[in-house]
């Protein structure tokens, strides 16, 4: 089956436009210049997204290989008010990734030993995947930040200069729009680096809110429709032009211990998550991590991340931030 992807490009005089890529062939659309803006029209329209962007294809093609090598393709979402984007995500949902977790934070393994990973990723499994019309077990949460975090491929990844680490997390992210009327509306799903700081977590796991505050990546691809349940890629890392780390990931709910629908349940309950208009970026989780390898990054790695059906890259080089004081002033 074709795979049908939206994609965001600015030209360099600041032009943005808006891409349908299905199979091989890619197209610009007309009338809209945002992904955010096509789905709102396809709100009021009463189409799928999809079929509305269809409906405004133009004649122009587009080498989107060219485009992405030329730094111009942007994340597969943006806020043009950076405050009314969410990033935020869920841990432990896939099969196996209890073991990098759990080995992080020298857990036993016993039944009576657990560590709180260990047994929250133990309750996902039972309860993760509830038949339909049902709520099942809440998952870890975490909350990264708002649109200011968010950076999109071909872009840098920066580390704060207080950061202990800078590691890679390869998985699927949910994009979604807030309808008029509160409804979540899943509007695809992209790839994703939620990068995180591993080490600052490993000492000690209730300061996981604290390694979580960092950018993260977004590929450029939305990918439209329901995703697939089984997706395989590959995630390295390259130094100096050479790979140093790779490994094969999974994901797609074949591979995780919660339903999609689940996980978001647990995230949209809130109703101050369901404020019309706000975009929401959620990371639905990964069980692949070289930090459980023993690979300590740099500044100057890149991180590469592949996956069909996505057919263009997500990848990121590591940056440090300049460090900076800050200074409380009374008023």
């Amino acid at each position: 089956m074709t795979a049908t992807r939206l994609i965001q490009h600015r030209a360099p005089d600041g032009i943005r436009r808006v891409i349908l890529a299905e199979g091989d062939a890619a197209h610009s659309l007309r009338e809209v210049a945002t992904t955010r803006d096509l789905a709102l029209a396809a709100v009021t329209d009463g189409m799928s997204l999809a079929d509305a962007a269809r409906a405004r294809r133009g004649d122009e093609t587009v080498d989107l290989a060219a485009e992405l090598a030329a730094g111009r393709l942007l994340p597969a979402i943006d806020h043009p008010d950076t405050a009314r984007l969410m990033l935020a995500g869920t841990g432990l949902t896939h099969l196996g990734s209890a073991s990098g977790r759990d080995a992080m934070h020298k857990a036993a393994a016993d039944a009576e030993h657990q560590t709180d990973s260990m047994r929250m990723f133990l309750e996902g499994v039972e309860g993760g995947k509830p038949v339909a019309g049902e709520t099942g077990q809440q998952p870890e949460w975490f909350y990264k930040g708002d649109g200011q975090a968010l950076v999109g491929p071909e872009q840098p990844l920066l580390s704060p200069a207080f950061a202990q680490d800078g590691g890679e997390e390869p998985e699927l992210a949910g994009i979604y729009l807030i309808g008029e009327d509160g409804t979540p509306l899943r509007l695809g799903v992209a790839l994703a680096n939620e990068f995180s700081d591993h080490v600052t977590e490993r000492h000690n796991y209730l300061w996981l809110a604290h390694s979580k505050l960092r950018q993260a990546a977004l590929g450029a691809e939305l990918l439209l429709g329901d995703p697939p349940k089984d997706i395989r890629g590959t995630s390295r890392i390259v130094r100096a032009g050479e790979t140093l780390w790779e490994k094969p990931f999974l994901t797609g709910e074949d591979n995780m211990s919660h339903h999609l629908a689940n996980l978001e349940a647990h995230h949209f309950k809130y109703a101050g998550f369901r404020r019309p208009g706000d975009i929401h970026v959620h990371f639905f989780g990964t069980a692949t991590l070289s930090v459980a390898d023993g690979v300590t990054t740099r500044e100057g790695d890149v991180f590469e991340i592949d996956a069909a059906p996505f057919t263009l890259p997500l990848r990121n080089t590591l940056a440090i931030a300049a460090a900076e004081t800050v200074t409380v002033r009374a008023l």
